[in-house]
């Protein structure tokens, strides 16, 4: 596999502002984002995922996310799985309400008691569930990590997975341009263990390949094509 950045969860919040339950979603995700688990989070902005933000969706592909949602209408859930990958857990927060019995949140820019009850509820249920994804789970927070929480509270602010060093390709595929995830993280390892291009190493390359990116089962031998052409020319340009 190719050495990837450091593994994260990116954490996806309903942007609905009609109801408090949005509002408690977006809130619940801050407080796990730059007090309960900074070190292990980064967030994923819905509206820059749907317009086709290549840095969230590749991040997306290759990381776990949770999703928080507001209402039924799932949005956040959706979107995730629609452009990257199905989400590693969801949340609605309007289900959590009704399944610990609180009362209902009421307040879209200023919270009642109930409403902040259940950011501190909703919050420490996403906390869990960025540990259940990394294979943290059940183990208690370090000395160390209490601390770094601590500091990151006062001085800094949510990483986004913009930034999350994740590469994106674009190559020309049946006419189309086609994003393709991790490419030169792979080659790069390819190309390191100085394997020629022979059918197997062909073969186990697009397979890597595979794991990133979706690729059309209908397209596969065009996909396979111009990934071996890519990865032919990078070579040529590492001598």
């Amino acid at each position: 596999m190719p050495d990837l950045p450091e593994r994260k969860v990116g954490i996806v919040a309903c942007s609905g502002e009609e109801l408090a339950e949005g509002t408690v979603a977006r809130l619940a995700a801050l407080k796990v984002l730059n007090e309960l688990r900074p070190r292990d989070t980064v967030t994923i902005c819905l509206p820059l995922f749907l317009a086709g933000g290549a840095g969230d969706r590749a991040f997306a592909r290759v990381h776990p996310t949770i999703t928080v949602d507001g209402c039924d209408l799932r949005c956040a859930a959706r979107a995730t799985e629609m452009y990257s990958s199905k989400p590693a857990a969801s949340l609605v927060v309007n289900e959590l309400v009704a399944e610990q019995g609180l009362n209902k949140p009421e307040g879209r820019r200023r919270l009642n008691e109930a409403g902040q009850r259940t950011v501190e509820l909703t919050a420490d249920r996403l906390a869990a569930l960025v540990d259940k994804a990394l294979g943290k789970e059940g183990s208690a927070p370090s000395a160390d990590q209490t601390s770094d929480a601590s500091a990151a509270h006062r001085t800094s602010e949510a990483t986004c997975s913009c930034g999350s060093g994740v590469p994106v390709t674009k190559l020309e595929i049946g006419g189309q341009s086609v994003e393709l995830v991790a490419l030169p993280l792979i080659f790069q390892k390819f190309r390191g263990a100085d394997r020629s291009l022979d059918e197997p190493t062909a073969r186990e390359l697009f397979e890597t390949v595979k794991i990133y990116s979706a690729v059309p089962p209908e397209a596969e031998a065009a996909y396979r094509e111009a990934v071996l052409r890519a990865y032919a020319a990078y070579c040529q340009s590492e001598k």
